[in-house]
């Protein structure tokens, strides 16, 4: 990838009717071919209602995505490996965190996998709960609220 094409990242909300492929390649990539989430869990009756976002390199081939599912939880948030470190994920959270506001919401909650709770938590998020099982990766539910 050029230099110019890592610049020219662009974030857009989008919705599961309309970019639903371009979010599936990253989901399936991150979720399903890295870490074996079995494809039906992966996608789930979330997803139609959700509002997602969706990040694309300058070449327009997606990079990551998150959702919001009722303004009040944030999921699916995954950025392809070779875009790792480059503040992706902050943002996403960041855009999520501001869309929930907008909404009314004043907490948000999401499931971390316990190898990013140090990422959440960075961002405000606390423990709430024992670890659980979900497709078979540990994850704890993290809370945050929203000011």
């Amino acid at each position: 990838m050029t230099p110019a094409a890592e610049h020219a990242i662009a974030y857009r909300q989008c919705s599961w009717q309309s970019d639903r492929d371009a979010l599936l390649a990253v989901r399936i990539a991150v979720f399903v071919d890295e870490q074996a989430v079995p494809l039906a869990l992966e996608v789930d009756d979330c997803d139609p209602a959700a509002i997602h976002w969706l990040v694309v390199d300058g070449s327009g081939a997606p990079i990551a995505t998150a959702r919001l599912v009722d303004a009040t939880k944030i999921g699916r948030l995954a950025v392809l490996a070779a875009w790792r470190g480059r503040g992706i994920a902050q943002r996403l959270m960041a855009l999520a965190e501001a869309e929930a506001r907008r909404l009314g919401s004043c907490r948000l909650t999401l499931g971390a996998q316990l190898q990013a709770t140090g990422f959440y938590a960075a961002l405000g998020y606390r423990e709430a709960g024992a670890p659980f099982d979900d497709a078979g990766i540990a994850h704890i539910e993290m809370v945050k609220a929203l000011r």
